[in-house]
């Protein structure tokens, strides 16, 4: 009894790793290195690159390397993040993306010497919002959940205890691109290592509130 239920831990275990494997994902805008081992996601950040529309710059760019798999529904999504920030403006994190003008990243935006917990939400126009962080963190964890039309952003120091920094409107039933993004608009590329990306799936909290009303 103790080996069939020791077999189906591995099995599930197994089943779980295989549904979110980093080699079968895709790249918008690939970078000309990167590499996918031992799970994790290692890129070298292409110089000049961003996303961003119009807002207060008057211009848009959609060029930063992107790894994403889609997910239609809600999920949750997670990933540690470790950077080699150089120049202003250099950027790494988590980003959910309907199509080119309704998208948003989220993740640590190094300017001016400071670290900062970015969100970026673009409904056709982006908008920008940071939380300077105290301090210089070796590596950052960040939690996005989608539930119907919005999308609740954390941040963590150590994986265990999250803040809440945003919720953020994104358009609901319509399959969303979920991954992995980095930029560096004014800089020459960085480092960027990503580990411990998960996508968990979540049920329709519409469908759980019908099925309670319909028993």
């Amino acid at each position: 009894m103790k080996f069939k239920v020791l077999l189906i831990a591995c099995l599930c275990a197994s089943n779980l790793v295989i549904g979110q494997n980093l080699e079968k994902m895709n790249w918008l805008n690939e970078p000309s290195s990167w590499e996918v081992k031992d799970g994790n996601l290692k890129m070298q950040v292409t110089p000049q690159s961003d996303y961003w529309r119009i807002t207060h710059y008057g211009f848009t760019v959609d060029d930063g390397p992107f790894y994403y798999t889609t997910r239609g529904g809600e999920f949750e999504v997670s990933v540690k993040i470790t950077g080699h920030y150089k120049t202003r403006f250099d950027q790494m994190g988590l980003m959910l993306r309907i199509d080119e003008e309704h998208w948003i990243k989220t993740g640590i935006e190094y300017v001016d010497g400071v670290y900062n917990f970015s969100t970026v939400v673009t409904d056709v126009h982006s908008s920008w919002s940071v939380v300077e962080l105290d301090k210089k963190p070796k590596s950052l964890w960040i939690k996005a959940i989608r539930k119907i039309d919005a999308v609740e952003i954390f941040y963590s120091f150590d994986g265990i205890n999250y803040k809440m920094s945003n919720i953020a409107y994104l358009s609901d039933n319509k399959p969303v691109m979920v991954g992995m993004m980095a930029a560096s608009p004014d800089g020459d590329g960085f480092e960027a290592i990503f580990e411990e990306f998960s996508v968990k799936h979540l049920p329709d909290m519409r469908r759980l509130d019908w099925l309670k009303r319909n028993k």
